[in-house]
């Protein structure tokens, strides 16, 4: 979509009372806290104008002697601030531009304060997926021409990922989690100036996806987040599964240091060398993580950080954290899409030399493929476990592709996101919503090998997100596509009004299928099937993930007993 600058002409009053006069028709200029900053206009899917103001830091850049240290606090600027267009990514292999100074977001609004009025919008801040290893907040993967039809305030975020976001040795100089305090900083910017874009500081509603959901929760939790959000939405993802979350992660450190020729002999000498490598070769060395064909799907993580008197982003397990009622007790909702990463058994299945591996050597490669601790007796039990539960102890082949599906979807984002639901209805005052996406849409993330990848297997991780966001790879959805249209106008307005009350529907209405989303609770475990049309049902999944919930039983994380 071209950034439509010529409209702008009747801008003249909402901008110059507000707080300059525009030197041009094209010029759309605010002043902030920090500084002034120049946007651009674009449109939404009605036609709105979005006041859009892209690639504004954040936080100072995380270069030079700042690599690998929490984030610092950006100072005010002198002069104009332009920000039509995006910034960078953070170092990985992409082919958007990428710079180690990255740390920086979007905002998008369609109303800006004047003198006479001072809107107050709820203000969503979207935490991007990618793995704590990709992607960010550029509008090629979140555009706001959906959500912006909504009276909402949106900021997209990018912070660090991979090493430099996450590098963790174990020792003061690294504890670890820079991405997430990255997120942390982004939060206090929102806190401080959003105020100016017509949002309201004390409205902010954390919605993430993937580890971007991961992240959501880790806020929640976390004592650096406390105060700066109010409503939380984790989509696709959850911290509370299987994945062991260490307190360092050394060994990775070493390998990230061999990949680029540095020594790996001590903590001390590998962030010295790692300190002086072009931030682009330690970005583009992440495939060489890769150990079974895409797996594992997560690499870099949050630790639980030890103490060296550094504010600690996260002092224990979020489980051990959430049961002993340290967290925000506030509105949530979480829940994922019905087939998740199915898409990465079809790789396995499509693949001899990756069934054959699987096939040799389960319990190698289950724990690399769906997430869990590997090369203990614990490891083995859990292998044997999931070979016997979803594949019937069979060999994986084409007549298990169904099964490996499901062992996909349920390893890497049911069961943590069941888990997180159910830790949060037990524990928290507040409601909380549970949703399954299950709209088969023309578009998906996925298409089956054997359509000439021309029709969705199914309903894929990212595939909700289609419809809540603009994203390029798709087509921006008009009068054109009207099934379309009206999953975007569903999932928009139930996000725009959790936003605004904590309830993604405060009154049935025609537009949501007069259906009243009720909260979860532990006894019906009520969710909201999100398909063709809304309706509730109960117990998703529930003998599959209660199998998970034999193996790893929360006791595990109370007492600690259990150490990874």
């Amino acid at each position: 979509m071209k950034h439509q600058l010529g409209l702008v002409f009747f801008l003249g009053c909402a901008v110059c009372i507000a707080v300059v006069q525009p030197t041009s028709i094209s010029e759309l200029l605010i002043n902030t806290p920090l500084g002034q900053i120049k946007g651009s206009v674009i449109h939404s899917r009605l036609g709105k104008q979005i006041f859009s103001f892209r690639g504004i830091r954040y936080a100072k850049p995380p270069i030079n002697e700042l690599r690998f240290k929490p984030p610092v606090r950006v100072e005010k600027w002198e002069g104009l601030l332009d920000a039509t267009k995006d910034g960078p990514l953070c170092p990985q292999p992409s082919t958007e531009p990428v710079s180690e100074d990255c740390l920086s977001l979007n905002v998008y609004t369609t109303k800006l304060p004047t003198e006479g009025e001072k809107p107050k919008r709820p203000v969503i801040v979207y935490i991007p997926p990618g793995g704590f290893y990709s992607l960010g907040g550029s509008s090629a993967w979140a555009g706001p021409n959906y959500l912006l039809d909504e009276e909402v305030v949106l900021v997209t975020i990018t912070f660090r990922v991979g090493s430099l976001g996450f590098l963790s040795l174990g020792d003061k100089e690294a504890p670890g989690n820079n991405g997430l305090k990255d997120q942390v900083e982004a939060l206090n910017w929102v806190k401080q100036n959003i105020e100016a874009f017509g949002g309201d500081p004390n409205s902010v509603t954390l919605l993430g996806y993937g580890t971007g959901a991961w992240s959501v929760v880790l806020h929640m939790v976390s004592p650096m987040s406390q105060g700066l959000f109010h409503k939380a939405a984790a989509l696709s993802g959850s911290p509370t599964g299987a994945w062991p979350l260490p307190t360092n992660q050394l060994e990775l450190a070493k390998k990230q240091a061999r990949l680029v020729g540095c020594p790996d002999d001590s903590a001390a000498n590998i962030i010295k060398c790692l300190r002086t490598k072009p931030y682009n070769e330690l970005g583009e060395s992440l495939p060489k993580f890769k150990e079974f064909g895409t797996d594992p799907i997560l690499i870099w993580s949050p630790v639980i950080e030890q103490d060296f008197g550094q504010p600690r982003f996260l002092p224990a397990h979020p489980i051990q954290l959430i049961t002993n009622g340290q967290f925000r007790k506030i509105p949530f909702i979480t829940g994922q899409t019905k087939d998740e990463f199915s898409n990465i058994a079809f790789n396995v299945i499509h693949n001899q030399t990756l069934t054959k591996h699987m096939n040799e050597e389960f319990e190698k490669i289950a724990p690399i493929a769906f997430l869990y601790e590997r090369e203990t007796d614990f490891s083995k039990t859990v292998s044997k476990t999931l070979k016997t539960y979803y594949l019937n102890d069979k060999p994986v082949d084409n007549t298990q592709l169904a099964k490996l599906t499901q062992l996909y979807s349920d390893a890497l984002t049911g069961f943590g996101v069941n888990r997180a639901v159910k830790l949060f209805a037990e524990y928290s005052n507040s409601s909380v919503y549970y949703y399954q996406f299950n709209y088969q849409g023309r578009y998906s993330h996925f298409y089956t090998p054997e359509s000439n990848n021309t029709v969705p297997y199914g309903i894929v991780h990212h595939d909700d997100l289609i419809y809540l966001f603009y994203i390029k790879l798709f087509p921006l959805f008009t009068e054109t596509s009207p099934q379309e249209i009206e999953m975007v106008t569903k999932l928009t307005k139930m996000y725009a009004n959790f936003a605004k009350t904590g309830n993604p529907i405060p009154t049935p209405s025609e537009q949501l299928d007069n259906v009243k989303w009720e909260p979860f609770n532990l006894n019906d475990q009520k969710y909201m099937d999100i398909g063709n049309k809304l309706t509730m049902f109960n117990k998703l999944n529930n003998e599959r993930y209660s199998e998970w919930e034999k193996l790893y039983p929360l006791s595990m994380y109370q007492k600690n007993k259990h150490s990874h």
